[in-house]
């Protein structure tokens, strides 16, 4: 059993194929298959399945592929760092998030980020959902990534930043608009717009309100809040919307943004394959962004958790 053995194997893990493992090494199937095979023989036991759709694990698999695969993670994003030391390429901090992330918390962050380090270009992978941006670091596309946390991310570190009160959105002439503060139980009934069921988000909410006794059913399914904001701007229903967003919304005089009584604060923050592997201008990036949220403190009930 070689290192080279495991990392073909977790290859053909993470992408249920050979021909593709093949492809994107540059190297032939049957040398991947060989890799495999060697590790299959070693054990006396199959890994994988074939399958017309590609190849599955097995019991046996699965177990070698969660007992190799954080490791193997971490040594290749040790490899990668210490060659971009080597080679003087430390100008680039990737991130995996939403764009209504971008917008609604990072753009002070960025902005005095680009002032301290302005050889540092910021790429941003695109991700809907917790479990994009999961793949994305998975995948190495990402070297952190901004994300609802939600339990436990298995191969991955997590640092919680800000738990953020829930509110409800409104059309300005809704007759809800009046209110200064909303029980959960009189949520009952609303036009809800919600984001994916697939999203963490939408899981928290739901269940949130679950605990409350308070079952919605969505009337319309938008992609993110920036969108939920278009619809209730529109007349067409009702959000329920992290605080941050919703000051922002409600700034544009078409909504308004009322606290909901009841729910627990939403809980955001980076996950990373190992926090203590990064270059040291995404830390600072991360240190960035907790200072310029500081500014959300006068939000009720909205914490700061970074540091804690």
């Amino acid at each position: 059993m070689t290192l080279e053995d495991l990392r073909f194997f977790n290859a053909v893990c993470e992408a249920h194929s050979l021909s593709i493992v093949a492809r994107n090494l540059g190297c032939t199937q049957p040398a991947v298959a060989q890799h495999v095979t060697r590790l299959e023989r070693e054990l006396g036991v199959a890994l994988l399945e074939r399958t017309p759709k590609g190849v599955i694990l097995t019991t046996a698999g699965r177990l070698l592929y969660e007992a190799t695969s954080s490791s193997l993670g971490a040594l290749a994003l040790a490899r990668h760092e210490i060659q971009r030391l080597r080679d003087g390429h430390v100008g680039r901090l990737s991130i995996a998030t939403g764009g209504t992330t971008v917008r609604h918390f990072m753009r002070d962050a960025v902005t005095q980020f680009r002032k301290r380090y302005p050889q540092v270009s910021i790429h941003f992978e695109p991700g809907d959902s917790t479990q994009h941006c999961l793949d994305a670091l998975a995948r190495r596309r990402a070297d952190m990534a901004f994300v609802t946390i939600c339990g436990e991310a298995r191969g991955f570190e997590q640092r919680p930043v800000l738990e953020m009160p829930l509110v409800l959105l409104v059309h300005r002439s809704d007759p809800l608009a009046g209110r200064r503060r909303i029980p959960v139980r009189d949520l009952k009934g609303i036009r809800y717009i919600s984001l994916p069921e697939s999203t963490s988000s939408h899981r928290f909410i739901r269940e949130a309100l679950l605990h409350e006794g308070v079952t919605l059913t969505s009337t319309a399914r938008v992609d993110d809040f920036d969108t939920a904001n278009v619809f209730v701007e529109l007349g067409l229903g009702h959000a329920i919307v992290p605080a941050v967003q919703g000051r922002n919304f409600d700034r544009t005089g078409q909504v308004r943004a009322i606290p909901i009584k009841g729910l627990p604060p939403i809980p955001v923050g980076w996950a990373a394959r190992s926090f203590q592997l990064l270059a040291p201008v995404a830390l600072e990036f991360m240190d960035i962004l907790v200072e310029t949220a500081r500014q959300w403190e006068t939000i009720p009930h909205l914490h700061i958790v970074a540091g804690h």
